[in-house]
């Protein structure tokens, strides 16, 4: 069976990146006031979101960082309303009751479209890498390594060990500087090496600093919010056509997603035409006036 269009374009729409590299999962992600938050506590919030939806924030950074932002700051205030009893209201329960009818709905119907695991077939990913081949591009990527300056709760203490860095890292052992001198310890054990990085994907500060410099080249102390880094160009990798294996989890996904949409809107159909939906639109307004006296 041929390949859908809809299928083409949401290819054509997306970013391609070369995976990230994973973190452990006690490994301290964000903090929030005195309270650190790991990996492990982030995961599962990511795991319940739908294979579009991991996809379109693997592609942006910048939506990645506000959804945890977002995420942290809830449980945050979940914390503080819990604490004040707010979730043994009569109206929280309510809303709670319909928050759970639409999760059990939404699981269901999510079961019933699944697409088979076997899907895509090798066939079907090869033909859409072909006809988009030119269009799969990889964009100009980093191979970087960090030493990180925390701020902490003394700025002044932070610049004072920066400015003492700064002219070992130009004309010294970047990896032996980093495993001494890093504030972030994944990265430091591993002579500050951060892996491959998608250039649209790198803080703009620090990519600002980078433009211009070759291989080898080392920048900093670049300040952001959390503190001060110096970075080394390990390696720079041009814009180039992806191969198929680079672009293949990418073009799987988005032919399971359009797979699952299509399942989904035939499913509903026949749920609809099975059990008709009829409704008094003349009497409908008069709900609202109902509830607004309630």
């Amino acid at each position: 069976m041929p390949l859908r269009h809809t299928t083409l374009s949401l290819l054509a729409a997306a970013s391609l990146t070369l995976p990230a590299t994973a973190h452990a999962a006690d490994s301290v992600i964000a903090r929030a006031g005195d309270r650190d938050i790991t990996v492990a506590q982030i995961q599962p919030y990511l795991a319940s979101l739908s294979e579009a939806d991991r996809a379109a924030l693997k592609q942006n950074p910048a939506a990645l960082s506000q959804a945890v932002r977002t995420l942290i700051l809830q449980q945050v205030l979940l914390k503080e309303a819990t604490a004040s009893d707010w979730d043994e209201k009569p109206e929280t329960q309510a809303l709670l009751a319909r928050v759970r009818d639409a999760a059990i709905s939404e699981s269901y119907l999510e079961s019933v479209t699944k697409v088979p695991a076997d899907f895509p077939s090798d066939a079907e990913v090869k033909e859409v890498y072909e006809a988009r081949k030119a269009e799969l591009t990889l964009p100009k990527q980093y191979k970087l390594a960090q030493i990180f300056i925390a701020n902490g709760t003394d700025a002044a203490k932070a610049k004072a060990k920066a400015d003492a860095l700064a002219k070992q890292v130009k004309s010294g052992d970047f990896a032996a500087l980093a495993k001494t001198n890093s504030d972030e310890p994944r990265s430091a054990a591993n002579g500050g090496e951060i892996g491959l990085l998608p250039e649209d994907s790198v803080q703009p500060a620090i990519r600002k600093a980078l433009t211009g410099l070759a291989k080898g080249a080392t920048a900093g102390p670049i300040e952001l919010g959390d503190g001060l880094y110096f970075v080394k160009i390990l390696d720079i990798q041009e814009p180039r056509t992806a191969t198929l294996e680079e672009v293949k989890p990418q073009i799987i996904r988005a032919l399971r997603t359009e797979r699952q949409n299509l399942n989904r809107q035939a499913y509903l159909q026949r749920l609809q035409a099975q059990a008709p939906i009829t409704l008094d639109e003349i009497a409908l307004p008069a709900l609202l006036k109902t509830n607004e006296k309630n």
